[in-house]
């Protein structure tokens, strides 16, 4: 039932007309609209990082896993300040890249 109306409710907003009667409820979809547009963006990009990291990984190439883990936790972190994730949840993705990235490495040494 949740689903349904969440699927209804992104129609309207798409389509531009919009459920709110009341100025401040309309302010508020407007606002609610952008911040989705702005954590998709950025969820996106978090999703392209990581994958380049697996990549380094699965290529064995230790210097540029290196980068994109710092990199990755870099953008972890921006998006755990801005909003997008919770500190909980970026903590436990940057501690699964660290430990995949030891295992990987650990005999290059």
């Amino acid at each position: 039932m949740c689903a349904q109306f969440s699927a209804r409710r992104e129609v309207f907003a798409e389509s531009g007309v919009t459920m709110a009667n009341i100025k401040s409820a309309k302010k508020r979809i407007n606002v609610i609209q952008k911040k989705t547009l702005r954590n998709r963006r950025v969820k996106g990009h978090l999703k392209a990082i990581l994958k380049n990291f697996d990549t380094a990984i699965a290529e064995q190439n230790q210097e540029t896993a290196k980068e994109k883990l710092t990199l990755a936790e870099k953008k972890l972190f921006q998006a755990v300040s801005k909003g997008t994730l919770h500190k909980n949840t970026a903590s436990r993705k940057v501690s699964r890249l660290t430990k995949a990235y030891n295992k990987a490495f650990s005999t290059a040494k």
